[in-house]
């Protein structure tokens, strides 16, 4: 039944040259040649390939990356592949037993394990957000990265990358490869809010904990010359409290306000300053 499953993956588990070593591994997205694959092995922006199951190699072009959930997106010139069925993240449990597909080669490879944790929502090292969190202890060998998290009935459960956290086998969902690729496919990017600071946690005076109930906020190290944040009169040694209505403590908590929607719009940031709290209306930009 196992083998069965591989072989009905097969024909929309392809391999995607995009670096100087070992191949990766991509999933047809669309029928009209739409690959989505892992970001990190996609080290170049021409000269891709991408080999389909029937072995033939096609020229690819990059349509557009996302870092932050390390995802790319690829175009091939090709009609009629068969696209992957995707399994909603709520029908997932953990134990589930799963296959990670890989196609380094001219033939995929598959290695077995179960699903060992899920989760609520989470944010990427890089900022991004990611709708679930899918936790297996599959094998990540080489050039699986980019390829499918098959369920045992068929539908994938998740892309494989080893470059989201280190040392653990996570998988991307159906939810956040939906948002990402009909993005990128529309955009070419994520836009991504960006302040230009760089920022430290620390703990606040005792004064000011108990005015605002709130043990830590983020020092300003550096403010980037021709930033927002240099704009709206942020200077080196503030520490930021709150945006908008938003306190902030932790720097995942800054880049989960740098969303999107706050591109290009005013918004009000609470700094301690000289020990005293004041607040600044800051434009925020868009991340290159």
């Amino acid at each position: 039944s196992l083998a069965a499953l591989v072989e009905q993956a097969a024909p929309y588990t392809v391999r995607v040259e995009g670096r100087r070593r070992l191949p990766a591994t991509g999933i047809v997205y669309r029928r009209d040649g739409l690959i989505v694959t892992a970001n990190h092995v996609v080290e170049r922006d021409d000269n891709l390939k991408v080999a389909l199951a029937d072995g033939s190699s096609h020229n690819a072009t990059l349509v557009g990356r996302d870092p932050g959930t390390d995802l790319a997106l690829l175009r091939v010139e090709a009609a009629d592949l068969v696209p992957a069925v995707w399994a909603a993240p709520a029908e997932l449990r953990v134990g589930h037993l799963v296959l990670a597909l890989g196609r380094p080669g001219r033939t995929v490879q598959a290695t077995l394990g179960i699903l060992s944790a899920l989760g609520g929502s989470w944010r990427s090292p890089g900022g991004a957000e990611i709708e679930h969190y899918v936790q297996t202890d599959v094998a990540m060998y080489p050039g699986f990265s980019g390829g499918p998290l098959l369920a045992a009935d068929g539908r994938l459960a998740g892309l494989n990358t080893s470059a989201l956290v280190q040392g653990i086998s996570v998988a991307l969902p159906s939810t956040t490869i939906a948002r990402v690729v009909e993005t990128l496919a529309a955009h070419g990017k994520v836009p991504r809010g960006y302040l230009g600071v760089g920022i430290q946690p620390v703990r606040l005076t005792d004064a000011i904990r108990q005015r605002i109930s709130q043990e830590t906020g983020l020092m300003v190290m550096s403010v980037e010359s021709g930033s927002p944040a240099e704009a709206g009169g942020l200077l080196q040694g503030d520490i930021l409290v709150r945006l908008n209505d938003t306190p902030i403590r932790h720097v995942d908590e800054l880049q989960a306000q740098l969303a999107s929607a706050t591109i290009g719009q005013p918004s009000l940031v609470r700094v301690v300053r000289g020990g005293d709290l004041r607040d600044l209306t800051v434009t925020i930009g868009q991340a290159r």
